[in-house]
């Protein structure tokens, strides 16, 4: 099998009640909200953006951005 580069970018954006405001650590990540997953930054930004809004007053709740590509291409 031939193998082939990745230029796909992909974005995953997601949230959930995290344990310390200050930290990544998610209190239930079974329960953690996927928004869904863009192929440009700038949907994922915008999507992101939303949602984090949302939740503004709750100190709690914390929504990210995850760069998928560079996850499944890590020498990239």
């Amino acid at each position: 099998m031939k193998e082939t580069d990745l230029n796909q970018t992909l974005h995953l954006v997601m949230g959930g009640r995290v344990k310390d405001p200050r930290t990544m650590e998610f209190q239930d990540p079974e329960s953690i909200h996927v928004v869904g997953v863009f192929s440009d930054y700038d949907n994922a930004v915008e999507a992101w953006r939303g949602n984090a809004q949302r939740t503004v007053d709750d100190a709690e709740m914390k929504y990210v951005i995850v760069p998928l590509h560079k996850l499944l291409t890590p020498g990239a």
